[in-house]
């Protein structure tokens, strides 16, 4: 594995990370607990800034297990870390993926090390209210699921058409 493919990692999760720290800020700095701010009044049903914290995982699972989940950030962050080395060959959505869960995990880590809870903020409908490292977390997985099924996918076509070659001798 190069430097550069870790620098990758490096930039693209510690960009995440920056994002999420800026936007969490600024909830803190600018709304009390439990305050909402709606900039576009006519999708205040719909969508909203409310700042709100969480001491479970990402949505609001499993409250007040904040140790658990801090002990679980760390060990999934060198996961992701050790086995990115292994992605060099894998597809560019698989190392944006791991980048993605990287940068997630290390936005809620902070939080939980420093606050004490994870700040959540973005509102939208009746869905619990999260913030860009837990939709950062939920993406990367989603493209890990993408690129799993697309890898299948391939796999069968490929076995199917190897099947099905007439025999050359």
């Amino acid at each position: 594995m190069s430097l550069r493919s870790y620098g990758i990692l490096t930039l693209l999760a510690g960009t995440i990370m920056g994002l999420d720290q800026l936007t969490k800020w600024l909830v803190r700095t600018r709304l009390a607990l439990g305050q909402a701010w709606t900039p576009w009044e006519p999708l205040s049903p719909y969508m909203r800034v409310v700042h709100w914290t969480n001491t479970g995982a990402a949505f609001g699972l499993f409250q007040n297990g904040n140790m658990v989940f801090t002990i679980l950030a760390i060990v999934v962050s060198a996961a992701i870390i050790y086995y990115y080395r292994n992605t060099e060959r894998a597809s560019w959505l698989v190392r944006l993926a791991l980048a993605m869960q990287l940068g997630g995990a290390l936005g809620n880590l902070i939080d939980r090390l420093t606050q004490g809870t994870v700040t959540d903020f973005i509102s939208i409908g009746s869905f619990p209210v999260f913030n860009l490292a837990d939709a950062s977390i939920s993406l990367g997985v989603a493209f890990l699921l993408i690129d799993m099924l697309v890898e299948q996918s391939r796999s069968a076509s490929r076995s199917a058409s190897a099947t099905s070659a007439p025999d050359q001798t």
